[in-house]
């Protein structure tokens, strides 16, 4: 015969027992439902790191063909003069840029392997101008193998000689200065003989503005600056950006 005190916990049982149940069917639900949760914030992280890659390396590559057009029309322009030695001498530069160019194919270069293009495209440059073109190249040697965007500075040498030393005569200067400040890199890139549209523009259409946008997708989080002065007749094109040496790019 029962007693009352194992009566009563038997009563208790079998009202206590549908209740864990149900709390731990709830559980189940909720825990499942974060589950899946944390599986789709995970792909949709993964989702939009695929495409901030993708576009990315598209906005690298609308830098390329700018580049090499310029670079062939000046080789057209010495062909033209039938300047035939320097002819030959710009093309096996311009061959020599193009296999480092394709040697590696990153998202990210070292200022040094960035400005063995540069220097290859002024060769080039300094064959078309002549004595009329001038560059001087400062590097501060904590910073050679920093990392810097491809075509980052290329580009604005380029601006330099569409904007400025193709529609101006005069002599032709160009002075690059890259260093440290702080925990940033400084990249300056100043050009003589600034014409009105140069001053009158923050932006080429493409050239700024692709290098602004992928500073962003490379330093979403960090401090940026991108701008443009105009005095004594010499317009400065500066940028900063974190001073790194490795960027751990998740695959």
């Amino acid at each position: 015969m029962l007693t009352i005190e194992a009566f009563s916990l038997y009563i208790l049982i079998c009202v206590l027992a549908p209740l864990i149940g149900a709390f731990t069917l709830l559980f189940l639900f909720v825990f499942e439902k974060r589950i899946d949760l944390i599986e789709k914030e995970k792909n949709e992280i993964a989702l939009e790191n695929e495409l901030q890659k993708a576009l990315y390396n598209q906005l690298n590559q609308e830098i390329q063909p700018h580049f090499f057009f310029n670079t062939m029309n000046s080789i057209l322009s010495l062909a033209r003069l039938e300047r035939k030695e320097e002819l030959i001498y710009s093309i096996e530069t311009f061959s020599k840029l193009l296999k480092h160019k394709y040697k590696t194919n990153t998202t990210f270069i070292t200022v040094e392997d960035e400005l063995s293009y540069v220097i290859s495209y002024l060769d080039i440059q300094k064959i078309r101008f002549r004595e009329r073109l001038d560059y001087q190249i400062d590097v501060e040697p904590a910073v050679q193998k920093a990392i810097t965007l491809p075509f980052l500075i290329q580009t604005l040498v380029e601006n330099a000689f569409k904007h400025s030393f193709e529609k101006k005569a005069g002599k032709a200067e160009l002075q690059i200065v890259i260093s440290k400040q702080d925990s940033m890199l400084c990249i300056l890139v100043a050009n003589s003989l600034p014409n009105e549209e140069q001053q009158r523009s923050s932006d080429d259409g493409t050239g700024l503005s692709n290098i602004s946008k992928r500073l962003n997708l490379l330093f979403p989080d960090d401090e940026k600056f991108l701008g443009i002065t105009h005095s004594n007749d010499w317009t400065t094109v500066k940028v900063l950006f974190p001073l790194v040496y490795q960027i751990d790019l998740k695959e």
